[in-house]
């Protein structure tokens, strides 16, 4: 049975990036507010986060990250003309995202890498069990990917990350996973990390994705991991070194999703992720489909 101590309820989601393959979009709007048909891609993360029990979320964030913020916060002087006017539906709608979980913020400073990010988190976490996502990474709410991760983490301890299968031929784009199989379908063992390994480097094509069960033992040995390229310090790194020697703190173990996922962090990909939300929504999918269908049909 899982005690008490090992039961997870932080989250912590790194939201400092500049977005600049948003530009100029993201000037003065953190790409993290743009919108996903009608809600900033952030609030599908906490929604996320929320809906496999974890509460409280930690933002860690950077410079001209305000509205990120404002959006998880009350706006009275909005409530109230949609309270005056009578409109329950929007005034239930802008009040949602205020009242999801209890939020936290702390800023990076300087942009010194994923690794160093979540390094940042270690006041606020302390000794505990935490989960780690990324926004450009959203998992569609029927997939619980979450949740399953939790629930590994607190079977087989250690750290936990997320891979999916790509085809090898994009496995460059990732970081790839050297895994062998456990008595789960979806659970692997993992031996080793490969930051972003040519097809024929690469030991797998299970790429790592944006979501993360870590053990705070993490934590000293990102302090101690040398920074890369730009001098940024990588989660994968760390990672790598756990899983090369459980002994530091636990083994890492990968649960391979075969849900939905969307990517928002490249422009085309959000535009699809858009595109598929759109469709799959009662109230705005029916017109929608329709006229998708119409504009395709005339464009081919």
């Amino acid at each position: 049975m899982t005690s008490s101590r090992n039961r997870i309820s932080k989250a912590v989601i790194p939201a400092a990036g500049l977005g600049t393959r948003f530009l100029p979009a993201t000037k003065a709007t953190p790409k993290e507010m743009l919108p996903v048909v009608d809600k900033p891609a952030i609030q599908y993360v906490v929604e996320e986060a929320v809906t496999a029990g974890l509460s409280d979320v930690l933002m860690i964030t950077g410079r001209n990250k305000r509205p990120l913020e404002d959006h998880f916060d009350r706006n009275y002087e909005l409530e109230e003309v949609l309270r005056t006017k009578g409109d329950a539906a929007k005034l239930t709608r802008v009040q949602e995202s205020s009242d999801l979980a209890t939020m936290h913020y702390v800023r990076q400073g300087d942009p010194r890498g994923l690794g160093h990010a979540v390094l940042c988190a270690e006041p606020h976490v302390g000794d505990q069990p935490f989960a780690v996502l990324l926004g450009d990474d959203l998992i569609d709410p029927r997939d619980p990917l979450l949740a399953r991760m939790t629930a590994v983490q607190e079977e087989y301890g250690g750290s936990v990350i997320a891979l999916m299968e790509v085809d090898p031929e994009t496995i460059h784009l990732y970081g790839c996973a050297a895994a062998s199989p456990t008595g789960d379908d979806d659970v692997v063992n993992v031996a080793d990390l490969v930051e972003k390994p040519t097809a024929a480097e690469a030991p797998s094509n299970l790429a790592i994705i944006g979501r993360y069960v870590l053990d705070p033992a993490v934590f000293e040995v990102l302090r101690k991991t040398t920074p890369g390229r730009g001098g940024e310090i990588q989660l994968t790194d760390a990672l790598q070194a756990l899983a090369s020697d459980p002994s530091l703190g636990g083994p890492v173990h990968g649960v391979v999703f075969r849900g939905r996922r969307y990517d928002t962090g490249d422009r085309g990909d959000y535009l699809r992720a858009i595109v598929r939300l759109a469709c799959e929504r009662e109230d705005l999918g029916p017109d929608f489909r329709e006229w998708l269908r119409e504009y395709v049909s005339k464009e081919m």
